[in-house]
């Protein structure tokens, strides 16, 4: 596969971390969005000779996430590849969420990826080459019943790479979704993991261990690759069998 420029964003830690760095192993130029520190994925990058540029960025805000996507194609003369990884998961029962909760979840896990695949068409189109890749969850397919906000956003972003693969398979794009379980980053340790959390989901899966962030590495390089131009629109569920679909 030819060396391609790709854009991941929640690179800082966690599978955006995991994600960037698999990516520029592929010999792939890498770009951070991300609104934290980038600095323990840029060390892990350059130290294995790759190639990787932080853009601080918060990708619910239009204009930022305009110029962000014009610093990356002005660096590295194209975008291939767009991760729509970042996102949030607070739990929490339903009757507690309230409006600006229910607002702040689905800015970042639904407008986020809409405005960075939006600024990012362009490029991709005149490259006459895509892949988006939208991170989504297994939850969409249990329903867990603490995450009703954070279910309903990945959800929503199931159908928006179903209906985008359609408005762009003619363009060379590919858009398809990764649907991880819950995957032992910091952030999962630290909420929906904690008290018991990991034990729980592990008694719903055929592959009984606590999934990791590298466990969706392969899946990801697959949607990515050369080779993978006929397979678009679809969800692919990599969470060790919890949920069956």
């Amino acid at each position: 596969m030819p060396p391609r420029v790709a854009i991941v964003t929640g690179a800082a830690r966690g599978l955006g971390q995991e994600f960037a760095v698999a990516l520029a192993g592929g010999g792939h130029a890498v770009a951070g969005f991300d609104i934290a520190d980038q600095s323990a994925t840029r060390a892990r990058i350059e130290e294995a000779g790759g190639r990787f540029l932080a853009v601080p960025v918060d990708v619910t805000d239009e204009a930022s996430v305009r110029a962000a996507v014009k610093i990356v194609a002005d660096t590295f003369s194209a975008v291939h590849i767009v991760v729509n990884n970042a996102g949030i998961y607070p739990p929490m029962a339903f009757e507690d969420t309230t409006l600006d909760d229910w607002h702040r979840i689905l800015r970042l896990n639904l407008d986020g990826p809409f405005l960075v695949t939006r600024a990012a068409l362009p490029h991709l189109r005149k490259a006459g080459w895509g892949r988006v890749v939208n991170i989504v969850s297994a939850v969409v397919f249990l329903g867990p019943p603490e995450l009703v906000a954070y279910t309903t956003s990945k959800a929503g972003l199931v159908g928006f790479t179903r209906a985008l693969a359609t408005a762009v398979g003619a363009d060379g794009i590919t858009v398809n979704a990764i649907a991880p379980g819950l995957t032992a980053t910091e952030t999962a340790t630290a909420t929906t993991g904690a008290d018991g959390g990991f034990d729980r989901v592990r008694a719903l899966q055929a592959v009984p261990r606590t999934e990791r962030p590298e466990d969706l590495v392969s899946t990801l390089l697959y949607v990515c690759d050369e080779g993978s131009g006929f397979l678009t629109g679809q969800t692919i569920n990599v969470d060790g069998g919890s949920a069956r679909h």
